[in-house]
C-alpha cells in the first residue's frame, strides 16, 4: 500500500539521489574544459589535471570528517550546509582570473562535495530495505554517472562558448535541491536492518553512535581492508578515464576540425558512449538476486564485470573516428544533429559505441555491488565513516592516476602524435585492473563471516539495546 510515509521516503530518496548526481556534475565539469580553461587562464593541460588530482584528495579528506560527524549526530543539517558550501564555491570559481584562484575555489568546492559523498551514502543505506540494497545503491551509482555525464555535457556544449556557464548552471540546480532537501525527513539510523525491527516496533530508536576506538575496529576487519584496497587499485586503473573527453577531442581534431568544434563533438560522443552506465540498475538487481542464493554472489559478479571490461576499454581507445562529416562553422544544434547522424551512419562511430556500451555495462557491475558489500559488513553507525575512508583510498588512486596520466600523455607526445598518445596512455592503465581482481579473490574468503558477525551483533542489540 502506498502510504504517506512511503511517499515521504520516496521523495527523500529522490532528493538524495539528485544531490549525489550534482556533486558528481560539479566534479565532471572540469576535465572536458581543460583545453579551453587552460587557454583562458594561461595554464597548461597538465596544470588543470593537477587541479583535478588535488580536488579529489580534498574531497576524500573532507568525506572522512563529514562522515565521522554524521555517524555521531544528525546528518540532515550537515548535508544542507555541505551543499551550500560547494554551491557558493562553484560560483566563486567563475570569478577566477588565474590558475591560483581557480585552484583555491575548486578546493573549497571539494570540501562541500565531500560531505555529500559520505553523508548521503549513509542516509540512503537507511532508506532502503537490506534485501534491495544492491538495487538502491545501483540507482545511487547511476545518478553519479548521470551527474558526471551532465557536467561533462554542459562543459562540452555551452562550456565551449564560455567555460563559466556550466559552473553557474550546476550551482543554481544545487541551490534548488538544497532548499528542497529542507522538506525531507532524516531516516532513522538502522531502520533498514531487519535484525533491528524489534527496536522500532516498540517505538524506540537505535541509539548506538561511533567512537574513535571504533575506527581501529573498522580497519581490523578483513573485508573492509580488502574492499578499501580494491577501491584503490580500481581507481588507479580507471581514474585516468577523466582524460577520455580529451582523447575524444583529439580524435575529432585529428580529422581536421578546430578546438571549439572538437570540444563540442568530442564531448557529445563521450556522453553517448557512456549510456551503458544505466545498466548498473540491472547489475544491482542481479547482485541482490545472486547474494540471496550465495554469500559470495556480489563479489563474484563484481569480479566478472571488472575482468571483462578491461580489454574492451583497450579496444575502444584504439578505435579512430574516421569519415566524420561535421558542418563548420555550425551552431550547437547543427553539431548535435551531425553527431546523432554519425551514430547511425558512420561505421567507426557505431563500432566505438558498441564496444563502449559493452565495456561500460560490464564495468557497471562493480560500483553498486562494491557499495552493497561495504554496507553489509559494517554497522549502521559506522557507514558514513567507512565510506569516507573509502573515498580516501579511491581519491589517492584517482589522484595518482590522473596525475600520472597527464604526464604520461605529455611524455608520449614526444613519441606518438595526438591522439595516439592518449590512446596508448589510457590503455596502459588497464593493466592495474589485475591487482583489483586479486583483492576480490582474497575477499571471498572473509566476506561471508564478516557479514554474519554484523547480523549477530545487530540481533544481540535488538534483544538488549543497552549492549
Amino acid at each position: 500500500m502506498f502510504t504517506r510515509q512511503r511517499a515521504r521516503q520516496l521523495f527523500a530518496f529522490a532528493v538524495f539521489i539528485i544531490l549525489a548526481s550534482l556533486d558528481n556534475a560539479a566534479m565532471g565539469v572540469l576535465p572536458p574544459l581543460y583545453a579551453i580553461i587552460a587557454r583562458d587562464l594561461q595554464a597548461s593541460d597538465a596544470a588543470l589535471g593537477s587541479v583535478t588530482a588535488v580536488y579529489l584528495l580534498v574531497v576524500a579528506g573532507a568525506a572522512v570528517l563529514w562522515g565521522y560527524r554524521g555517524d555521531q549526530q544528525k546528518r540532515k543539517p550537515l548535508l544542507f550546509w555541505g551543499t551550500l558550501v560547494w554551491v557558493a564555491a562553484m560560483l566563486l570559481t567563475t570569478l577566477s582570473t588565474n590558475i591560483t584562484q581557480f585552484l583555491l575555489f575548486q578546493m573549497i568546492t571539494a570540501v562541500g562535495v565531500g560531505g555529500i559523498s559520505s553523508l548521503g551514502f549513509s542516509v540512503v543505506s537507511d532508506l532502503v530495505p537490506a534485501r534491495r540494497r544492491g538495487l538502491a545503491l545501483s540507482l545511487w551509482s547511476v545518478s553519479q554517472g548521470i551527474g558526471a555525464s551532465f557536467g561533462a555535457l554542459l562543459a562540452g556544449t555551452v562550456g565551449a562558448f564560455d567555460w563559466r556557464y556550466p559552473f553557474w548552471t550546476i550551482a543554481a540546480i544545487g541551490l534548488l535541491f538544497a532548499l528542497l532537501f529542507l522538506l525531507t525527513r532524516e531516516p532513522l539510523r538502522g531502520r533498514a536492518e531487519p535484525e533491528l525491527e524489534p527496536i522500532f516496533a516498540q517505538g524506540k530508536q537505535y541509539n548506538f553512535r561511533i567512537s574513535r576506538s571504533d575506527i581501529k575496529l573498522i580497519l581490523q576487519q578483513a573485508s573492509n581492508r580488502w574492499l578499501l584496497l580494491q577501491s584503490f587499485f580500481y581507481a588507479l586503473a580507471y581514474g585516468s578515464t577523466v582524460w577520455i573527453p580529451r582523447w575524444a577531442i583529439a580524435r575529432v581534431q585529428a580529422e581536421g576540425y578546430d578546438l571549439e568544434t572538437a570540444t563540442i563533438v568530442g564531448n557529445l560522443i563521450i556522453a553517448l558512449l557512456s549510456l551503458g552506465g544505466f545498466t548498473a540498475v540491472l547489475s544491482g538487481h542481479l547482485g541482490d538476486w545472486w547474494q540471496q542464493r550465495s554469500s559470495r554472489g556480489r563479489v563474484k559478479l563484481a569480479m566478472i564485470g571488472t575482468f571483462v571490461s578491461a580489454p574492451l576499454y583497450v579496444w575502444l581507445y584504439l578505435i579512430p573516428f574516421r569519415n566524420l562529416d561535421l558542418p563548420e562553422p555550425a551552431t550547437l544544434w547543427q553539431l548535435v544533429t551531425a553527431v546523432l547522424q554519425a551514430f547511425v551512419t558512420n561505421e567507426w562511430v557505431i563500432l566505438a559505441f558498441l564496444v563502449a556500451f559493452t565495456a561500460v555495462t560490464f564495468q557497471s557491475a562493480d560500483p553498486p555491488n562494491w557499495s552493497a558489500m561495504i554496507t553489509d559488513v559494517n554497522l549502521p553507525e559506522h557507514r558514513g565513516t567507512v565510506i569516507g575512508l573509502s573515498r580516501v583510498f579511491r581519491a589517492v588512486g584517482n589522484a595518482i592516476s590522473v596525475w600520472l596520466a597527464g604526464w604520461l600523455f605529455a611524455f608520449l607526445t614526444g613519441q606518438l602524435p595526438e591522439p595516439d598518445n592518449y590512446a596508448v596512455g589510457l590503455s596502459l592503465f588497464q593493466i592495474l585492473v589485475i591487482p583489483a581482481l586479486l583483492c576480490y579473490l582474497i575477499l571471498q574468503r572473509h566476506i561471508a563471516a564478516d557479514r554474519q558477525a554484523v547480523i549477530q551483533k545487530l540481533t544481540s542489540r535488538a534483544q538488549n539495546p543497552e549492549n
